[in-house]
Formats: C-alpha cells, sequence, structure tokens
C-alpha cells in the first residue's frame, strides 16, 4: 500500500520532555509480558514504532534493546511530528534496523505489529483518547497492539494501558517503592482514559484506594524492607478479589497488571 506513506502526520506536538531510562519500566515490561513477547515473536515483520519519542531519541534506542532480547530482527521505527527533533534523531539511525522518521497517529503509512506511546495523550481531552487509539490501531498490521501510557519525568511511577483492535484489555500500574508514600501516588501518572476518573463512583478509584488500604494494612512487614511490605499489599489485594496478574518477578518491582474491565469508566 505505497500510497500510505504519503499521509499527513497526524496528531499535536508533545513537549518533547524525555530522559534516559525514563521507559524502562515499560520496556521490561513489553520483553516480559506473555502477550506482547509472543507477538514479537510471532511476526512475520517484525516492526515496532515508538510513537511521540521526544526531543531526544533515547528512549526509543532504549526500546530497541529490550524488544531486541526478544528477537534480535526486531525493527525499530521512532515518530515525531517535529522534523527539527527527527533530524537530529539521525545520528542514533541505522537503517533498516532503527531509524526515525515525521509521523502522528497514522503511523507514517507503516504497518507495525507493536506501537508504545508514551506521554503523547496528556494534552488531549479525553474524549479524543478512543479516536486517537482507534486510528493507530487501524493503521497497524493485523492483530497489533499498542502500549500508551504515562509516566513522571525519571520514570519512577509509570502507567499503561495495552489495547487492542477489540478495546483496552489491561492497565498496569509500576511504582518505584524506595520512598513510596502510597500507591495512591501514582494517581497523577494514570493514562488519559483514566486520569479524570479518579474520583468515588469510579472503579479506577476503588482500585486505589483499596490497594492504599492494603498497603497500611501491610505497615508490619515495612520491617522486612518495602520490597517485603509491597508483596504483602498485593496479596491483600488479591483476597479482596481484585484480578491482579502479572509474573512474581514484575510483582516485585512494584508493578501490577489488572484487566481493563474492572477499572473501565463507569
Amino acid at each position: 500500500m505505497a500510497h500510505r506513506s504519503k499521509l499527513s502526520p497526524v496528531g499535536a506536538p508533545t513537549r518533547g520532555t524525555t530522559n534516559p531510562n525514563r521507559l524502562r519500566r515499560v520496556d521490561r515490561w513489553i520483553a516480559s509480558s506473555p502477550r506482547t513477547s509472543r507477538l514479537l515473536r510471532a511476526a512475520a515483520d517484525p516492526l515496532v514504532v515508538d510513537l511521540g519519542y521526544g526531543a531526544s531519541p533515547v528512549t526509543t534506542i532504549e526500546l530497541a534493546r529490550w524488544v531486541r532480547r526478544v528477537r534480535p530482527d526486531v525493527r525499530v521505527l521512532g515518530l515525531e511530528l517535529d522534523p527539527a527533533r527527527v533530524a537530529f534523531a539521525q545520528y542514533a539511525a541505522s537503517p533498516p534496523m532503527l531509524d526515525f522518521r515525521r509521523g502522528g497517529f497514522e503511523l507514517a503509512g507503516t504497518r507495525p505489529v507493536l506501537v508504545r506511546a508514551f506521554n503523547v495523550l496528556r494534552q488531549y481531552a479525553e474524549d479524543e483518547v478512543p479516536g486517537a487509539w482507534g486510528l493507530v490501531l487501524d493503521s497497524m498490521a493485523p492483530g497489533g497492539l499498542l502500549v500508551e501510557g504515562t509516566c513522571d519525568e525519571i520514570g519512577r511511577l509509570s502507567t499503561w494501558a495495552l489495547v487492542a483492535a477489540s478495546g483496552p484489555v489491561s492497565l498496569t500500574l509500576s511504582m518505584r517503592l524506595a520512598g513510596l508514600e502510597k500507591p495512591s501516588t501514582i494517581a497523577e501518572r494514570l493514562p488519559k482514559a483514566l486520569i479524570h476518573r479518579n474520583v468515588p463512583g469510579e472503579r479506577v478509584h476503588t482500585l486505589l484506594s483499596a490497594l492504599d488500604a492494603c498497603w497500611a494494612t501491610a505497615a508490619p512487614h515495612q520491617a522486612f524492607g518495602v520490597r517485603s511490605r509491597w508483596l504483602e499489599t498485593v496479596r491483600l489485594l488479591a483476597a479482596r478479589g481484585w484480578p491482579v496478574s502479572g509474573p512474581p518477578s514484575r510483582i516485585r518491582l512494584g508493578e501490577l497488571t489488572v484487566p481493563w474491565d474492572s477499572v473501565a469508566p463507569a
């Protein structure tokens, strides 16, 4: 479909803020999550797009390193709306394995199997999120997956939604445990689809409130270290009936995943 490459970029420029290792939490998850890693291994054309990488290509370079642990021949393409950012990133390009191009939600006419879009939708209205998700997924290869989320400036608090063509699949919360006052601190970094829903009566608010309550109950475990307290918190949360998933190795890092329907806007 050669005409796809002539599509005009769609989207609004981001601030461009970026830092090394800012997206390490989501990159590790992409490389270890069964669904995303299976997708990469099975793809006939393993192309991954980093949408809106910012003023520096550093996080795109890091993404490439992580996904190549899953499959060495994965190609990674960084897309940005700002031509100056694309031009600057060329120092790191090594086509076809790592390249940078101007593009937005239309994905510059490419057909990736996986798209990572972080801190891209924060400036959009909540009601614009489904349309943005849909445009990205419609542009992807069949069965493709979008990982869309938000994090703080140094990557200590991070959340993301896994989205398929059929709709959002899951929400992941990932936080640095050292110095964590309470889990609901992560609320300010929820994906755009949920960030305004952290109010009584909404499912995501119920989840974060339950997390805080379990965290408080698990306080005696702090004597054995913050990781012990977190593991007890997650155990208590699951005992309350929350469908927590994720391998123990990920949970130990301060991470948990729940199905989207357990936190979807009411």
